[in-house]
């Protein structure tokens, strides 16, 4: 498979790694002054890029007709036009928050237990997300996305990184050298906490999640996630 890599910065070395351990071929690495050159080359595209990147880099790939995972965060303002451009084109779109496979797991976690809690209003939820001080958005996208699985199940509305209202969860977003990524769900009462936690120990969960999705999407045509891709819907 020729892939190509939209971001060449530290996560987009480690997918290039993986990759080439898995057999398959690197033909564009694009850092921020680069051309597309090399593109129409591609199978598939990986872009884990910046925010103000990701849309330029989506759009190009669905109208040159190649599949595109995307694990950029900061830019969802614009994923309903993204789908739109995509089942437009006819193309396959993978965006994910976190492509880990343990983040995944941790997600449909984080669904059930909302669920279990949704009925029980004594307790009140938060969270916490740590990530390297390289990280340009906060909350970090897989915050976001467990604070939807929480607002799916239950009664909250939103949620705010600063004096969250009755109906909203507070994600505590911190900032801290060399750390790949750890996220907490607190459900707190006066009692007791419950807390369930994933803490990533280096880059290559995420890294090889983006190229086993990138394998899986080959041929595909349609709008996916990674409970697509992992069998977890």
């Amino acid at each position: 498979m020729k892939i190509a890599l939209l971001g060449y910065g530290k996560m987009g070395k480690v997918i290039e790694k993986i990759a080439l351990e898995r057999g398959h071929e690197i033909v564009l690495r694009k850092s921020a002054e680069d051309t597309f050159e090399g593109l129409e080359q591609a199978d598939v595209a990986i872009d884990f890029s910046v925010p103000d990147a990701a849309v330029s880099n989506i759009s190009t790939c669905l109208n040159s007709n190649i599949p595109v995972i995307s694990g950029t965060t900061g830019w969802l303002s614009s994923y309903d036009q993204m789908v739109a451009l995509c089942q437009e084109k006819n193309g396959a779109f993978i965006y994910g928050s976190n492509f880990s496979l343990g983040v995944n797991i941790f997600f449909q976690l984080n669904d059930y237990l909302a669920k279990m809690m949704s009925n029980i209003k004594e307790y009140k939820v938060s969270m916490e997300e740590i990530h390297h001080t390289q990280k340009l958005d906060a909350p970090s996208g897989t915050a976001i996305t467990l604070a939807k699985g929480v607002i799916e199940n239950s009664d909250y509305s939103s949620w705010a990184l600063e004096n969250a209202k009755k109906d909203e969860i507070l994600i505590d977003a911190k900032r801290i050298e060399n750390v790949p990524g750890t996220h907490s769900v607190f459900y707190d009462s006066d009692v007791d906490t419950i807390e369930i936690k994933h803490i990533a120990h280096n880059r290559e969960g995420f890294a090889l999640g983006a190229v086993v999705a990138a394998e899986w999407i080959l041929g595909k045509k349609g709008v996916y996630t990674m409970k697509d891709v992992l069998n977890l819907t």
